[in-house]
């Protein structure tokens, strides 16, 4: 089928997610048809630089044939057997292994799930088990963060702050949200570490508000990823340790994002110096290359889960999948091996840092800030006001289609404009994404005029 044929096609039959159906009817799809390193080439062969790492994932780009091919040999050796009822399998297990020795000390266990959204709905599972089993069944709430996301399934939508989604179906009673660490947009005249540590008491005024005895868990991301890239003021998440350290509470941590190098550590807690009870991941662990994911349980929760549950009635079918499992075990090995996340570390996330902040100087640019490789943007009519051009976020997607036309992926998140490069970029590949959004700066102003 030629272009059209496609796109018609496609209107006629694929439901897409998060999309616009009436947008999509009147511009149609772009179908991409192949991809090589850090770049995408759609049916028009148009090539772009590929800023979102595919969709947060592609962290080694497109060309590792290790990890294809470690699936292909997985397919044609066993391609599936479940791992319910003491059945397992060997990829299953040595991933198990190098994941315990990569996460956080003290986190020893992995339960398997396709997706970062089942990984988020284990998460309450074991959550309420653990609490059951300690005899303290009354914790029952979860605190999570407005404009947090962690996945579309009934649960992790729940458990996700963004009221967008909220209309459309009726969330879980037992979760309850916080204001979200996001100086640019809700700090006011507040300085970003005054307002780190006002954004983290808000969890110590929510619990005491519920009560400790009913809090179970307060789970979030380090940095809000779909949210607009909130990195949190460098006050933040130690004042969280503090209030965690108060109260018997589980601290969830969502990596699915930033976990696998993305912040230049293996995962956001690492850098930021923290220790979940939880610890969820998927995306990167296959460098987008086989759907998996998981949640990483600590000593302290598993031991209990262990040692008095009995049958834990809860999995999916493709848990520990093993063609998923060799991709996870290529993907971990390449990082290791290249040394990769100690290049993001040291060289690359340096490197964009001070690229990026160039663009702060940008007339319709009211923030640039990065950390490792990733970064956001915040389009504004007004620096000194901070004033959006409208309510509508009409720049953001402008900004979206000029960078697209200027050969590079960004996403608009609103009127923020995000960026997660794939982890092997040049310094060279930084200097061009730099300068096509530039570009794409320049035409949104014109446009927005």
């Amino acid at each position: 089928m030629n272009k059209s044929q496609l796109q018609q096609h496609d209107r006629e039959h694929l439901l897409h997610p998060f999309t616009d159906f009436n947008d999509l009817g009147n511009q149609g799809t772009r179908v991409i048809t192949s991809a090589e390193g850090a770049y995408i080439t759609d049916i028009d062969g148009h090539q772009m630089l590929d800023g979102m790492s595919g969709l947060w994932c592609c962290n080694l780009g497109y060309s590792r044939r290790e990890i294809s091919e470690a699936i292909y040999e997985q397919l044609n050796k066993l391609p599936f057997y479940n791992s319910f009822f003491q059945c397992t399998t060997v990829p299953s297990i040595e991933l198990a292994d190098m994941l315990a020795d990569v996460t956080p000390a003290g986190m020893n266990n992995v339960f398997f799930t396709g997706s970062g959204s089942e990984a988020n709905d284990t998460n309450l599972r074991i959550i309420r088990r653990y609490w059951d089993l300690k005899e303290q069944p009354e914790k029952r709430i979860v605190i999570s963060r407005k404009n947090g996301y962690h996945g579309s399934t009934i649960g992790g939508a729940s458990l996700g702050g963004m009221s967008g989604m909220h209309k459309q179906f009726q969330a879980l009673d037992y979760i309850e949200h916080i204001q979200q660490p996001y100086w640019f947009g809700e700090g006011g005249d507040m300085s970003p570490e005054e307002f780190g540590v006002h954004a983290a008491r808000c969890l110590d005024e929510k619990i005491q508000e519920l009560g400790p005895d009913k809090v179970a868990a307060f789970i979030a991301e380090p940095i809000q990823g779909a949210g607009g890239v909130i990195i949190p003021p460098e006050t933040y998440w130690p004042e969280i340790k503090k209030i965690l350290d108060q109260y018997d509470i589980l601290l969830v941590m969502d990596e699915v994002i930033f976990g696998f190098g993305r912040t230049g550590e293996w995962f956001g807690a690492d850098y930021y110096g923290m220790q979940p009870d939880l610890m969820t991941f998927a995306k990167a662990v296959t460098n987008g290359y086989f759907p998996l994911g998981g949640t990483m349980v600590s000593d302290r929760v598993a031991d209990v889960i262990k040692a008095k549950g009995g049958e834990f009635t809860h999995g999916y079918t493709y848990s520990a999948h093993p063609a998923a499992c060799m991709a996870g075990i290529a993907t971990i090995n390449i990082l290791r091996d290249e040394k990769i996340i100690e290049n993001v570390r040291d060289n690359t996330g340096p490197y964009l840092a001070k690229r990026w902040a160039e663009l702060a100087e940008h007339p319709i640019v009211g923030e640039a800030r990065s950390l490792g490789l990733v970064g956001a943007l915040e389009l504004v009519k007004d620096k000194g006001s901070r004033a959006r051009f409208d309510d509508k976020c009409t720049a953001g997607a402008v900004c979206r289609d000029m960078s697209i036309k200027n050969g590079l992926v960004m996403r608009a998140t609103g009127d923020t404009m995000i960026i997660a490069p794939p982890l092997i970029m040049t310094t060279e590949q930084i200097d061009e994404l730099v300068e096509k959004a530039h570009r794409a700066l320049d035409d949104t102003a014109r446009a927005m005029a």
